[in-house]
């Protein structure tokens, strides 16, 4: 397990420029690999995700042809056939959206693994709806999980929770199936799949909380992958949460199902600015966000799906705002690469925060003078990026155990923290 130090910092004005979107990434790879023809994918994550996700493709007989640090070459027309079992490593969407590709194509059984902490992770709600279509997927609940290729046939399904992995898996046995496929969600998940498949010629309708597809080829498309919020999020919090402060995010994906973050800020009372660059088939521009005096705000559930992977960062800007912060409607939070909810309460709580879990989400009062104190990022690297953010705010130097998670999503996240806002990191 790695170990920092981590100091405190004052007020922060600088810009940065954060990797390629994972979210992006992952369907850029593997709806390339299902379409017709060669397609360029720029600026791909560097992290361990996405490389689950490239591992896997090219064990399934997928040719992509490595070109650069961020850049690949893609070949549809694999054979969806695999000699030893699929490693998903610590990647949900990885195995999630394997399950949706594999259900109709695979012409023998596939077996997907993962490691201990994805192996934990719910697979049901996607494997209960792609069996009602045909699928072969044995067992149902958790990796390991072995997929036998069947005829599929579109289905109406009413999904229990706005979960995109879930909603991409879905549509990619859609666009195989017989028939129409059509998916109502109780609300408002990320759409980067359907932007991509209807750039790519897919038969595909949206509205809201409705998405419908219906069987069709898909011709393969350049993509320019724009950085990744998520991986912004923590230096827009930074800036947040430090009266004074000043950060500008340069070319980061912009897409309003992503975006709940921003709103939070402002809600908070931090002064937020967006200047969109591109607009299709991804928006992204530059984000610039100005530390004021906050307070305390309620987060309604229906915001939860715009910002499921940055609520431990409200946690910790909540701990620097006048008054009660409640977060309601979150229990994804609990069945992420660790529970999301005790993890980061345990690292604030650890730093003096006045902070209470609930079921669905937690409350905190603030303003706390946060103390440091020795972190752990418990598995997950959305809770090690949280935690450092932390740290940055708090009083004394604090440790962070577990780094190497962070290498998931963003492996220069430590450098670029003390390049763009004057961190003390020691190794």
């Amino acid at each position: 397990m790695n170990r920092v130090g981590l100091g405190p910092v004052g007020r922060v004005r600088s810009r940065v420029r954060v990797p390629g979107d994972k979210s992006i990434s992952h369907r850029a790879l593997v709806l390339n690999a299902v379409a017709e023809g060669t397609a360029t994918v720029r600026g791909l994550a560097p992290g361990a995700d996405v490389g689950a996700t490239l591992g896997a493709l090219e064990a399934l007989g997928v040719t992509i042809e490595r070109l650069g640090d961020d850049r690949v070459r893609v070949t549809g027309g694999a054979h969806w056939h695999a000699k030893q079992p699929i490693d998903c490593q610590n990647s949900g969407t990885t195995a999630r959206l394997l399950l949706g590709l594999l259900a109709s194509r695979a012409p023998a059984p596939v077996t997907l693994t993962g490691d201990q902490s994805l192996s934990r992770r719910p697979m049901r709600r996607v494997v209960e709806p792609l069996r009602r279509m045909g699928a072969e997927i044995e067992p149902a609940d958790t990796l390991p999980l072995t997929v036998t290729g069947r005829p599929l046939t579109g289905a109406e399904h009413h999904l229990d929770v706005a979960s995109a992995q879930l909603k991409t898996a879905l549509l990619l046995a859609g666009l195989a199936a017989d028939g129409l496929t059509m998916l109502i969600e109780p609300g408002v998940s990320r759409d980067h799949t359907e932007r991509v498949l209807a750039a790519m010629g897919a038969r595909i309708e949206r509205r809201e909380r409705e998405v419908r597809v219906r069987p069709g080829d898909l011709t393969a498309l350049d993509i320019d992958v724009p950085g990744d919020f998520s991986s912004a999020a923590p230096f827009l919090a930074l800036a947040a949460a430090r009266e004074g402060s000043e950060i500008v995010v340069e070319e980061v994906g912009l897409n309003p199902t992503r975006t709940g973050f921003l709103d939070l800020l402002r809600a908070f009372g931090a002064e937020v600015e967006t200047t969109v660059v591109v607009t299709e088939p991804e928006p992204y521009g530059d984000v610039r966000v100005m530390g004021t005096k906050l307070s305390g705000i309620d987060v309604d559930p229906e915001i939860v799906p715009r910002t499921i992977d940055e609520l431990p960062l409200i946690a910790v800007v909540a701990t620097q705002a006048e008054g009660l912060t409640r977060v309601r409607g979150a229990t994804e939070l609990r069945v992420k690469e660790s529970d999301r909810i005790e993890a980061i309460a345990a690292g604030l709580v650890r730093m003096g925060a006045d902070m209470e879990m609930a079921p669905d989400g937690f409350d905190i009062r603030g303003p706390t003078v946060l103390e440091g104190a020795r972190l752990d990022a418990a598995g997950d690297h959305r809770i090690g990026m949280a935690l450092a953010i932390g740290a940055a705010l708090a009083q004394g130097g604090s440790t962070l155990d577990g780094t190497e998670w962070i290498d998931v999503s963003y492996p220069s996240f430590l450098t670029d923290l003390v390049s763009c806002a004057g961190v003390p990191v020691r190794v």
